[in-house]
């Protein structure tokens, strides 16, 4: 059934085959209720209907998120992620507001036929089948030029990005970026916290920047039209890198490490480096990872802190967000894959709260109604508003996508 508001017909992923004849059927987290919704803000009449309006008839993006829906039991994620079948989120997707989504696949945990992932065989597995399943419906369209934004906006449907956190399946094969490009990828990362070919990740005990051949995988980034992250990527790396493009670049989820101090969060100076070559950073929302003095224990106004600091830091066309969430157990998922995603050496052992979810960014669904809801109840202008939901992304993908 056609939702008028959205466009959204009722498609769930892998419908055109048969579960349990044609792949292993796994019990999926809801995408909708899992969790309670956010109580942490209270809006007039008046302030909801600019929310709508706001979320309606302006270009929203995400930066960074993995709209995917995990197993109920976190636990069957390795199994789940083996059958290279990940379920797209599109009935959370249509509920999120969002115009179009960086989407960021399996990354660090895609494991298809190796248990350390980032694998060449492994990436094209997980990107093939997302745009198998991709292909048999209509409510999300491929993107892969600024006009594919522009059109989802204007048929009242919604963009889905091919990116990945790290560049490390290319290995040291230049030529797969272009083969890469091919599939759709439009965004990509350095390095996904382990070093690389091309640079150092954050994780590791020294950083030595930018390899040669990174250089090389820069321009050719450069001249496909590749956006570039680094948000995993070392402090020096990420100099280095933003010096070397000829393009502005994206850190698509991080937050400042002058607000919390982990390794996850980037130094104020790579944020301004980022900003003064044109970039934007996304506020990441991950959980135990934008987190403040203020509001240790992880939720919105956390991330609404790392927002503040940014925009005073460079300013509100700089910025927008990023906020890493999915659906299902995103706090079991770390838990399930720490080793991979590198936990302890990102977050550091700063002391702080556990919760079980980021109350008011738990997944793709709710992000932007109650970013946008805190951004109207703190007197933000619409024109400052609709820059952070996507005015400053799309800026920079008019230059780099080209």
């Amino acid at each position: 059934m056609l939702d008028p508001a959205t466009g959204y017909t009722g498609y769930t992923s892998y419908s055109y085959l048969e579960p349990g004849t044609d792949y292993r059927e796994f019990k999926l987290a809801p995408e909708l209720g899992r969790v309670p919704a956010y109580q942490g803000l209270s809006l007039t009449d008046p302030q909801r209907d600019r929310v709508n309006r706001l979320l309606t008839d302006h270009i929203v993006i995400s930066l960074h998120d993995h709209p995917s829906v995990f197993p109920e039991n976190i636990r069957e994620t390795v199994d789940y992620n083996r059958t290279a079948r990940h379920h797209t989120g599109y009935a959370g997707l249509a509920r999120s507001g969002m115009t179009a989504v960086f989407d960021n696949m399996m990354d660090g945990t895609c494991c298809v036929t190796s248990q350390m992932g980032w694998k060449w065989t492994d990436v094209i597995a997980d990107i093939g089948m997302r745009l198998s399943d991709l292909a048999h419906q209509d409510y999300l369209v491929k993107v892969e030029r600024l006009a594919d934004i522009h059109h989802a906006h204007e048929t009242g449907r919604m963009g889905l990005v091919v990116a990945t956190e790290a560049a490390t399946m290319i290995e040291n094969e230049l030529d797969r970026l272009d083969m890469l490009y091919g599939f759709g990828v439009r965004q990509m990362g350095i390095a996904y916290s382990e070093a690389n070919t091309l640079g150092s990740g954050l994780k590791e005990r020294s950083d030595g920047g930018l390899t040669y051949f990174g250089e090389k995988a820069v321009r050719r980034m450069n001249k496909l039209g590749v956006a570039i992250d680094v948000s995993h990527s070392g402090d020096r790396t990420s100099l280095d890198v933003i010096a070397a493009s000829t393009k502005p670049i994206f850190i698509t989820h991080a937050g400042s490490r002058t607000v919390w101090p982990t390794n996850r969060m980037k130094p104020d100076e790579v944020i301004r480096a980022c900003a003064e070559r044109g970039g934007v950073i996304g506020l990441e929302a991950a959980p135990h990872t934008t987190l403040s003095p203020a509001h240790p224990r992880h939720n919105l106004e956390s991330v609404m802190d790392h927002f503040v600091h940014c925009v005073e830091l460079v300013g509100i066309d700089h910025v927008a967000f990023g906020p890493d969430t999915l659906f299902g157990d995103h706090v079991g998922l770390h838990d399930t894959f720490a080793a991979h995603l590198s936990i302890a050496e990102a977050h550091g052992h700063v002391d702080h709260p556990r919760v079980p979810y980021v109350d008011g960014l738990e997944n793709p669904a709710e992000c932007y109604w109650n970013i946008v809801s805190w951004l109207v109840s703190h007197d933000y202008s619409d024109d400052e508003i609709t820059k952070v939901l996507g005015g400053n992304i799309l800026r920079v993908l008019e230059e780099v996508w080209h």
